[in-house]
């Protein structure tokens, strides 16, 4: 009996503490490379710092300022990159979940988008220049299966 209330409370623990969404994470553990989210909703890509760090869904966020701290703190969710930070692009047009440049990114409807950029693949250029709603759309299904 105890070893089924231990596994039970193990169980329980672990579900509180997991993660929702499999986030694309750096070697460091920070989303989005560690750059700042709420930068990006300013057009502006921001190298974060770890004196401004806050936590949500059991993942690490780095801010520019305080400012930027405080906004992520009041509302995270609406920061929270798509497909959790890996290439929107990649997710639409095969599937498969690929690391990001921090730099490339897009905000649609409300929403942050990353994108790969490395070795001439810009895969932002791809997204827009291809039919980004049938790509999202592709993007969302695949998301669902893959997370």
């Amino acid at each position: 009996m105890k070893k089924i209330i231990t596994i039970v409370l193990l169980v329980i623990g672990y579900s509180i503490n997991a993660q929702s969404v499999d986030y694309n994470l750096s070697k460091k553990g920070h989303v989005a490379e560690g750059y700042d989210v709420v930068a990006y909703f300013s057009e502006t890509a921001k190298k974060g710092s770890k004196k401004y760090a806050s936590e949500h869904d059991s993942v690490t966020y780095l801010f520019s300022s305080q400012d930027n701290l405080d906004t992520f703190n009041e509302t995270p969710e609406k920061f929270v990159p798509k497909y959790g930070g890996y290439c929107a692009y990649a997710l639409g047009a095969k599937g498969k979940k690929v690391t990001i440049d921090p730099e490339t990114f897009e905000i649609r409807d409300g929403e942050l988008f990353l994108f790969y950029n490395s070795w001439g693949n810009n895969t932002l250029e791809s997204w827009l220049s291809g039919s980004t709603e049938e790509l999202k759309a592709s993007a969302d299904k695949n998301w669902k299966k893959l997370n």
